[in-house]
């Protein structure tokens, strides 16, 4: 019984190292990445497809318009990786400042490309490591974790809003069959 306990952990550790490489150094950051560029793809695409005209839609009176999700939407991308990088924000209050689609989706790009150098400049060690958003402390991973789920929260939102206008999210949309070899 010990032998096949032993032999089974031995298999286990050698299934772990063995896909180490595929994962590269750092697979809980290189993770966190991918989950952040799917959800950002969705999120520029949804505020890309609603029309102009509907910026200033909302389901009810109480909630934010499809504008107001997309500038928090930025406003918080800033707040998050800022937070991750030790820094304060470098760009605040854009849900309360813009209004104008082309803005709006401007500021959103733009916060997520600031994201990205933080997600890109990350490292399985740097996520142990401690930061603090909005004076709360947490680790990095912690908070890039929150960032996703910020940002998935707010996509459902978005999803909600688009399919009352008659319009396909953008992860429902029938994809391109794959190229035949």
């Amino acid at each position: 019984m010990i032998h096949r306990t032993y032999l089974f952990t031995g298999l286990i550790c050698a299934v772990l190292f063995a896909f180490t490489p595929a994962f590269g150094a750092d697979p809980l950051s290189a993770g966190q990445k991918g989950l952040y560029e799917g959800i950002t793809n969705n999120i520029i695409r949804a505020a890309e497809k609603m029309p102009e005209a509907n910026y200033s839609f909302k389901p009810t009176p109480e909630v934010r318009s499809f504008g107001q999700l997309v500038g928090h939407l930025a406003d918080y991308q800033y707040i998050f990786c800022s937070g991750a990088a030790g820094e304060k924000p470098p760009v605040t209050g854009i849900e309360d400042s813009k209004t104008s689609k082309a803005d709006l989706v401007q500021a959103l790009k733009d916060g997520y490309a600031y994201c990205d150098k933080i997600y890109s400049g990350m490292t399985d060690s740097k996520l142990a490591e401690n930061a603090a958003v909005e004076g709360r402390p947490r680790a990095i991973l912690t908070i890039l974790t929150l960032t996703i789920a910020h940002n998935d929260e707010h996509y459902g939102n978005m999803v909600t809003y688009l399919r009352m206008k008659g319009i396909v999210p953008p992860s429902s949309e029938r994809r391109p069959p794959a190229p035949t070899k």
